[in-house]
């Protein structure tokens, strides 16, 4: 899952960035709101995590251009401001939660598994494609009904292709799944990954088009 981290203080901002990396999330970096304005129209995150005090701007006016848009991507405010009226206003603005500096990253980390959770719950509790169980809260896979352990990077690849099975997803769109922004794409690794997800899967799980990219089998 890729998460966008809009925060200008560079230490906690890279340690951020490790800890969630770590926890098997792509995460792209903004400093600055206008940045992070250009990031949410350019891409689809699964998760913001947002500084109110920017150098050029409210995050608050960030939150609320997004809801203006009518973007339900879930939001975690994470910020100084401790005064419960600035919580409400955070809150009220369409944040899904609130987190007060300084924070343990490992509380950052749970936060976002349980805001991802609602989410899923919300839009789906499994999809089912062929004959693959993709349950979404837990992370899980079921082949002909046996689990299957996967990678973070597999899990990527495969909620990707599975979010829209009838359609051709490009290559270019499972690497951005992959790697954050900046990040150097290692050559083939979509064919690696594919390759042992077929293999733990089935061979007709994913389909490959030529030229294009992958798509979900029939199983």
């Amino acid at each position: 899952m890729r998460l966008l981290i809009v925060e200008d203080e560079a230490d906690l901002a890279q340690a951020m960035c490790d800890h969630l990396r770590s926890a098997g999330y792509v995460v792209d970096l903004a400093a600055r709101a206008e940045d992070a304005e250009a990031a949410l129209s350019g891409t689809d995150y699964a998760l913001v995590l947002l500084d109110l005090a920017l150098p050029d701007g409210d995050g608050l006016n960030v939150l609320r251009n997004l809801r203006s848009r009518r973007s339900n991507v879930p939001v975690l405010i994470a910020t100084a401001r401790d005064r419960i009226t600035e919580r409400i206003a955070g809150l009220d603005a369409g944040a899904d939660d609130y987190l007060v500096k300084p924070f343990h990253l490992d509380e950052m980390v749970a936060r976002i598994a349980a805001i991802l959770r609602r989410t899923d719950n919300d839009r789906q509790a499994e999809r089912r494609i062929g004959s693959l169980c993709i349950q979404l809260a837990t992370k899980t896979v079921l082949a002909d009904g046996q689990p299957k352990t996967l990678t973070p990077k597999e899990w990527a690849i495969l909620d990707r292709l599975s979010r829209r099975p009838e359609i051709t997803v490009p290559k270019a769109e499972l690497e951005d799944a992959l790697y954050g922004y900046g990040e150097e794409v290692e050559s083939n690794t979509i064919e690696a990954h594919v390759s042992r997800l077929r293999s733990k899967l089935g061979r007709g799980a994913i389909e490959t088009v030529r030229g294009f990219g992958y798509r979900m089998g029939k199983g």
